[in-house]
C-alpha cells in the first residue's frame, strides 16, 4: 500500500476495527513521564482523530494532566487484536479549546457529567459510597437542565510527530512501516520486525 499520509492510512485501520473488533476499538494506552523522567501508561479512550491529532479527555487534577503540563510529551498505542494490528503514535501534546471540551462534554451522557464534576481522579478514596454521594450531591446541584463542563476538566491532542504502524504476518514477518515528520512533510520508511 503507497500511502503518504499516516492519518489517513490511521483512519481507515480505525474504520476497520471499529467495525470488526469485539472490544472498544477507542481504547489506548498513554504514555507520559513525570519532570523526573519518571514513566507511567494507562488506558484512555480516543475522542477524535485529524490532521490536527489525537484527542483524549480527562479531569485536569489527574496525575495524567499534571504529568502533561510538567512535560508536554506523549506516546499512544493502540492494539487490535482481532486485526492482528498496533499502531504508536509519539508527539507533543497541546490542550484542546475550550470550545471542543464544550461540545465533547455536552454530547456525554447526564450521569458521566455528573461523574466528572463528583470524582477527585485517583485521590483516595475511603469507599465506593463516597463516590455515590459525591454524584447524588452533584445531581441536586444540576437537577435540570444541562450540566456544564467542571473548569478542572478538559482535553489533550497528542500532535502525531511519529507513526507507526505493525500488521502480524506468519512466522512473525510482520509489517512495519513508520512515517515521521520532518520540516512539515511526512517521510515514510519500512522497518524489520
Amino acid at each position: 500500500m503507497d500511502v503518504k499520509d499516516p492519518i489517513a492510512l490511521f483512519q481507515d485501520w480505525f474504520a476497520e476495527a471499529k467495525a470488526k473488533e469485539k472490544d472498544d476499538a477507542t481504547a489506548m494506552a498513554l504514555g507520559t513521564s513525570d519532570a523526573s523522567g519518571r514513566p507511567a501508561v494507562r488506558m484512555v479512550l480516543l475522542k477524535g482523530v485529524d490532521e490536527r491529532g489525537f484527542v483524549f479527555y480527562t479531569n485536569l487534577d489527574s496525575p495524567k494532566a499534571n504529568q502533561l503540563r510538567e512535560r508536554p510529551q506523549a506516546a499512544l498505542c493502540f492494539h487490535w487484536a482481532l486485526l492482528e494490528k498496533q499502531v504508536r503514535v509519539e508527539g507533543r501534546v497541546e490542550s484542546v479549546s475550550a470550545e471542543e471540551a464544550d461540545a465533547y462534554f455536552a454530547s456525554r451522557p447526564r450521569l458521566s457529567q455528573l461523574g466528572a464534576w463528583a470524582s477527585q481522579q485517583s485521590q483516595p478514596i475511603a469507599g465506593r459510597w463516597v463516590l455515590e454521594q459525591a454524584v447524588a450531591a452533584v445531581a441536586l446541584r444540576f437537577p435540570f437542565g444541562a450540566v456544564p463542563r467542571p473548569d478542572n476538566w478538559s482535553g489533550y491532542r497528542v500532535i502525531p510527530e511519529v507513526v507507526e504502524f505493525w500488521h502480524q504476518r506468519p512466522f512473525r514477518h510482520h509489517d512495519r512501516q513508520r512515517f515521521r515528520l520532518e520540516g512539515g512533510e511526512w517521510k515514510h520508511e519500512w522497518l524489520f520486525p
